[in-house]
């Protein structure tokens, strides 16, 4: 009996012990989550298509959460150009429970909004925010939505004065897909500032990438400068224009420095990388707790300037200025 007995309290001893540890070790790793020094984090981020732009602003997205000491790990989707896949996505981040969405241009932000009212989302890559009903204003964008534009309000008008001032009287073809708000909103702009100058646009429209070289073509006979804005349809297949425009000696000037790389010629823009890295700074703070998405008016990009890629200017025949050499950053084609 005195066996027995003994037995039991050691039993009962062991089992006491053996719970009051785990019990140590579940406080102790609910504090280290609590701090947030090991948590990880999920993070949905998808964006309509791949092109250097749209993939310059997610990797400074990723640079911010990194310098900020944020765990993370990423589910990335590209929707390829195809809208009917935008809604998908984001509905899949829903389901499996990821604690931010990163939209990484407008029809991603709109697919990631329809999705979910709970999860933050922090766009980036978006030209008009309110036109295109992402949020209710600049300053008060919503309970779940805010970002950076990518679209700085000086760009088209100072893209616009320089070719007035270097191509006067010029008509002007673009081409892009009204199917997207972004395009919609610049096109228009672009004619606004073109009122009061010499200036003429004419225009195409595509619905997909494989139409843009053939609208490309048909504008020849009738542009003197190509402008392609920051379209993601067009911009995805540059290397359509950028051929007839070499081939045509046709300035082709473009809405952001990245597609200078591909064989643009001139634009006033910014650098996607850093509204991407602005974007992840706020996403950081939201993650950790300390704001959340209304806290964040949506902002602009920093400051634009004057690029210019001077082997383009040669390829599309156009005369080089002097005076550019200290006005402009020079781009070289990659």
């Amino acid at each position: 009996m005195k066996m027995k007995k003994w037995l039991q309290i050691m039993t009962a001893a062991a089992v006491f012990s053996l719970l009051a540890a785990c019990g140590s070790g579940d406080g102790s790793s609910g504090e280290t989550q609590a701090s947030g020094e090991s948590e990880t984090y999920q993070i949905g981020a998808t964006q309509i298509v791949e092109h250097p732009s749209l993939d310059q602003a997610y990797k400074g997205f990723q640079a911010a959460l990194k310098d900020k000491g944020l765990d993370v790990e990423y589910d990335f989707q590209s929707a390829q150009n195809d809208q009917n896949n935008v809604k998908p996505i984001s509905d899949n981040f829903v389901a499996d429970g990821v604690d931010l969405i990163f939209a990484n241009s407008t029809p991603s932000a709109l697919g990631a909004l329809q999705a979910t009212n709970d999860i933050p989302i922090l766009f980036t890559s978006v030209t008009d925010a309110v036109g295109a009903g992402l949020v209710e204003s600049m300053d008060e964008p919503g309970d779940n939505i805010t970002g950076v534009l990518d679209l700085h309000p000086d760009a088209i008008n100072k893209t616009v004065e320089f070719i007035d001032a270097n191509f006067p009287d010029a008509t002007v073809g673009t081409v892009y897909n009204a199917g997207e708000q972004n395009s919609v909103a610049q096109i228009e702009s672009v004619k606004k500032a073109m009122e009061g100058t010499g200036l003429k646009l004419t225009e195409r429209t595509v619905a997909n990438s494989s139409e843009v070289k053939d609208a490309a073509t048909t504008l020849v006979s009738e542009a003197d400068v190509f402008y392609i804005i920051t379209d993601n349809t067009v911009v995805s297949a540059l290397d359509s224009v950028v051929g007839v425009a070499n081939e045509q000696d046709i300035p082709l000037m473009v809405g952001e420095p990245d597609s200078l790389k591909g064989g643009g010629f001139a634009t006033y823009g910014i650098d996607y990388h850093t509204i991407g890295y602005r974007t992840g700074e706020m996403a950081a703070e939201i993650l950790k707790g300390e704001k959340t998405p209304q806290d964040f008016p949506v902002e602009y990009p920093p400051e634009i300037q004057l690029f210019i890629n001077k082997q383009a200017a040669e390829e599309q025949g156009v005369e080089w200025n002097d005076s550019w050499d200290e006005e402009a950053e020079l781009v070289e084609t990659e």
